[in-house]
This record gives structure tokens, sequence and C-alpha cells, in this order.
């Protein structure tokens, strides 16, 4: 296999993705294995590899005793045709093995246009589709990921689902297996036991029941499976698995750079953001750690750039110490400190001046709505005051380019707040003439607007998402009030949006969707290159499948719901009061200003909670 995998290399476009070998990359003797692991990511090599997830959880595998995960990507379209046209199946980079001769294939999903890849990549490696076909213990295969916070529309190809942060129970995963392979468990005996494991979800334990008007009518579990599956937290980050000593790609890859994470969850509650709910409770790392976790990744990788990392990084009580530690370090060795996910509302002054003795580059905000009322629907809890003061800072600072994200389609928005976008833009345009330290250069201002998606466990997932053909319609109003040539403005087309919210708020009955679209070509659909609606929109069709029905029809406040049996900490009951709150514009202060009573904190086991 390896000989043939050789002959094709040179014919494809960078065959760096496809080869192994790279700087620590760990390799075992297979002689000495007990249970292999291909850890799958369902996209690019360049992709998964910029991936923090995967990265840790190779690492926590290839810790235990007897076991060797390797690393799996999806092959770019000119790989896949050569290995169709050569009968050549998919192999994992470090031993150019087949993923069809492993203990286990793993997949981690974030993101639900990955869907086709999954089954494209089970094709590609010759593993049955269905989980019911696959009748030995060897060849388990499961998945975890944000997406697996609604698994439903997958539930028929996997075999269960680990739920939340995988760093401990991964292991307890994996060791179950030893064990069972060791004393020649049956599949369906070693998926019972798998079950018991906090955090672990088995679809074929429970039976989904449809009403005529194809609404849920009840989620039977069977043979004794809980109600409800919570999800896996790691409650202390400092003693948590962190993979210093990370891979160093053999080409390119997106975020080629180090990644500090410097904590878990999110305070702030935006009433639209998936992560920002199923990510609770909030978790720090400190700052002795982070300091030290970072030197030791630079100085085993090389790299010149580092990146801190997390939902929302200026929200971090330590950022000011950490920067005080990190900023000489890398001034000394000529190395960029980044730190993205900023809020507008505590940019202060003086992190944009340490940022800029390293490194200048440009700004990034995410106001999301137009007018004040609107960010109070979403309780984005931003002012317009604190955006253009954050604006003036920057601008007075020396920096000239500033990035804004919006959505349309929010829940309640009308044409005004769609205008008060463009009349937000136009005051950053005032705002940097009037303070910008540098007029030599010219303010560029780039807007981009995306098509809100309604996501499970949030304030939002009973919403209704617009029509298509209204999303282009609000697009192209927004577009006829800029005016001004330092206005970069960028949206998507709808399609891909559309898409997302039918197999992010899908059931079960969306499987032969899926399988029907991949039969028919569907890959890599988060490329351009790749992405053909038609292909989705014939499978749609031709399973009788009603796409408004998972979209534009929204969901009531007393329907059971695809994902009602995954609980990710947050209670449904604090979802509808902060949807009753959206409704009436009512903001619902962070978690420094009091507990909302959410119910995350349950999670953990030395914290009182009260929801």
């Amino acid at each position: 296999m390896t000989e043939l995998i050789n002959r094709i290399l040179p014919t494809v476009q960078k065959p760096a993705r496809y080869t192994g070998g790279e700087y620590n990359e760990i390799r075992k003797n297979p002689d000495e294995v007990r249970v292999r692991v291909a850890f799958c990511f369902p996209d690019t090599y360049e992709i998964g590899m910029s991936n923090v997830g995967m990265r840790i959880l190779y690492g926590v595998m290839n810790e235990m005793d007897g076991v060797w995960c390797e690393r799996v990507f999806a092959p770019w379209g000119d790989m896949e045709e050569a290995m169709r046209a050569n009968g050549l199946p998919l192999w994992a980079l470090e031993s150019q093995d087949p993923v069809k001769d492993f203990d286990m294939v793993a997949f981690t999903i974030g993101y639900e246009m990955a869907y086709s890849n999954v089954l494209n990549m089970m094709r590609l490696a010759g593993i049955p589709l269905h989980a019911r076909d696959r009748h030995d213990l060897k060849g388990i295969v499961f998945a975890g990921g944000v997406c697996t916070f609604n698994p439903e529309p997958l539930a028929d190809f996997f075999d269960f689902f680990s739920l939340g942060e995988g760093e401990e129970s991964t292991v307890e995963i994996v060791a179950l297996y030893d064990h069972a392979k060791a004393e020649g468990w049956s599949k369906e005996q070693y998926l019972k036991e798998v079950s018991r494991i906090p955090g672990v979800y088995v679809p074929s334990f429970y039976e989904h029941q449809y009403n005529e008007d194809g609404t849920l009518a009840s989620i039977v579990p069977l043979d004794g499976a809980p109600g409800k599956i919570t999800k896996r937290i790691v409650e202390n980050l400092d003693n948590a698995y962190w993979p210093t000593k990370m891979i160093v790609p053999s080409t390119e890859i997106v975020h080629d750079r180090a990644n500090l994470e410097v904590f878990r969850g999110c305070i702030r509650g935006c009433r639209f953001c998936q992560a920002g709910f199923s990510c609770r409770p909030v978790r720090k790392k400190s700052p002795e750690v982070l300091y030290r976790n970072a030197v030791e990744m630079l100085e085993n990788s090389g790299n010149n750039e580092i990146t801190l990392s997390s939902l929302s990084t200026s929200d971090y009580r330590g950022l000011k110490e950490l920067t005080d530690q990190m900023i000489p370090y890398c001034s000394e060795h000529r190395i960029n400190l980044s730190v993205p996910s900023l809020r507008a509302d505590n940019f202060s002054r003086e992190l944009m001046e340490k940022l800029q003795t390293v490194r200048k580059s440009g700004l990034t905000f995410a106001p999301e709505a137009g007018t004040q009322r609107l960010r109070d629907v979403i309780n984005k809890n931003l002012t317009e005051d604190e955006i253009l003061t954050t604006c003036a800072n920057a601008f007075a600072g020396g920096w000239n380019n500033v990035k804004l994200y919006f959505m349309l389609g929010l829940p309640t928005e009308t044409d005004e707040d769609v205008l008060g976008i463009a009349d937000l833009v136009y005051k950053v345009i005032k705002t940097w003439k009037e303070h910008a330290a540098n007029k030599k250069r010219a303010v560029r201002i780039h807007v981009a607007t995306a098509y809100f998606v309604p996501k499970p466990h949030t304030p939002f997932q009973w919403e209704k998402q617009i029509t298509p053909d209204e999303y282009l319609r609000r697009c192209r109003l927004l577009k006829g009030h800029f005016y001004s040539k330092c206005i970069e403005y960028n949206y998507h087309a709808p399609d891909l949006s559309r898409l997302e919210a039918i197999f992010a708020r899908g059931d079960r009955r969306l499987a032969p969707v899926l399988e029907e679209a991949t039969m028919n070509g569907a890959r890599l659909d988060g490329w351009d290159e790749y992405f053909n609606y038609s292909i989705w929109f014939d499978a749609i069709n031709k399973c009788g499948i009603d796409p408004d029905f998972y979209t534009t029809r929204g969901y009531g406040e007393d329907e059971i719901l695809p994902w009602d049996t995954i609980d990710v900490g947050v209670s449904k009951r604090f979802l509808l009061r902060e949807r009753h709150r959206a409704q009436e514009g009512v903001v619902t202060p962070d978690c420094r200003h009091g507990c909302a009573g959410c119910g995350a904190n349950c999670l953990l086991k030395e914290v009182a909670c009260d929801a």
C-alpha cells in the first residue's frame, strides 16, 4: 500500500497532506500496541491540523499504555479520484495502514456541513455506513465534538457519541475497549457497558416516535437506558493534559501557529450562541500554567506566532498578568502574540499598546446587530458608545483596519435594524476621522454579515429561520446603503446556511438525505470549490423531506425536540426564560454580575446549584 501511495503522490496537489512523518508525530511499535485508534477529522489536513481539540485528544490517547492513536483527514478531490481509480482505501498518516484495519474509528465533528465528509471518509475506508451493519467489536465507530449536542441526523451511522469535553471520557472509553477486546466481548456487550460511562450516548438504545404532523411524539429509552445523557466537563484545567509537544505540519495549515487556551466557557449569554451555552460553566487556567505551556509549545515547535484563544479572550481575568509575562518573552524571541475574540466593551488601551509592541494587525469585533434594540434582544450587552470608544482608542493607537461582523435574520429584526448596521459603520468612519493617529493610510472597514441559524441548546432554538429570499433582500438593502469606498462588504450565498440549519435542528429522518447526497458526490461542502447545492436539493426531494419543517417553521415551546435527550448543563427552563426576555427586549447581565441560574454550575462537584 505504501508503494502505491508514493506512486500517486506526485500527481496530486500538496502531497504533504498525506505522507505523515512530521516533527513530533507519535509512532509506536504495532507489536506492542493492544488498541489502535484511527482519529478522523472530516475535513482537509490544513483544517484538521489547526484544530486544538484534535491535538489534545491525539496526545491524551497516545499517553495511554498499549494504545496508538493515528490521524486521518479527508482527501482533496484530486487525491480521492486517484484513490478510487487505484482501489486505494483511506489510510492513517503515521503508519499508512488502512483505516478499516483499526480497532476503533473516532471522529471529531464541529460543523454540520462536515457530515458529508464523515460518510465519504467511511466509504473511502471501506467501512459499512450503518451501525446496524457493523456486527463485530473491531471497527467500533464513535464521535465527539460540538455537533454531537444534536447527534440525531447521524444516529444511524455511529455506534455511540461522546458528549462534551473528552480528556477524561476518551480515556475511559478506550480503556473499556482494551478490556473488552482482551476478554472477547461482543459488540452488544461493549455498547451496553460503554453506555454506563457518563457522557456516552448510544442512539440505538433510544426509539424516536413521530406524530402525524411530523413532530416528535416521544423519545423512548430502551432496556433501561437513561432518559438524559449529560455532557462531560474537565473541572481543573490546570491539571488537564495540554499538547505542549505539538506536531509541526509539513505543509502550510490554516492556523499555522501555537494556540494557548486560556479558559473554557463564556460568561456572556448571547442568546444566539450555541458555544456560549453548551460550553458552560466557565473554568480558567492560571497565568503561571499558561505561561509555562506557552514557552514549552514555542520551544518544542519553533513557531513564531502564538494565539491566546477562548470564546472571549478579553474576559480572562488573568490576561494582564499573562501578557505581562509573555510579551517580553515574545519580543526577545521575535514571536508574534495575538489575542483574538476581543470584546468591544473591555478592549483596553493598555492591552492594545502591549500588543502593538509585538506586531500591529487588524482588529476584529462582532457587534452582531446594528441597533441597540436588537443587541438587547440577542443579549449582546454591548452599547454603541462602547463600540465607538473602542474604535477611537484603536485609531488613536495607529490602527486603520477594523473588521465588523453582523448577522441578518435575527429574531424580531426589521429593516430599521438592517440599516442600523450601515449607520453604525459610518459612525466608525467618522470616529476614525476624528481620532486617527495615522491618516497617511486610509481607513478600511471590512463588514461581513452571516445568515442567522437557530441552534440547539440556545434560547433561540425554537425560532424560525428567515427564507433565503428574504435574507438576500436584506443583504441588498444593506449593500445599497454603503456608499464609501473604504467599506468592503461581504455576504455569503444562503444555501449553505439553510442546509446548516436543517442539520443543526434535524432528526433521524435526515439520515437518508445524508446518504443519498454523499452517494451522489456531496463532499467538502465547506469549500466553495466543491459545495453543490443541487446535489442536496435533489437528495432532499428524493427522500421526501420538507426543508421548511426544520427552518422556517420554527418549533413550539411544548414540542419535543430531537436533542432533548442531550443535557449540556443549561436547563430548558432557563432557555425558555431567556427566550421570553428576548421577546421583551430585556437583557440578562453576564455571570460576573450575579448567577442567572442557568444550571451549568450543577456540573461542578463542589458548587451549589439552585437551577
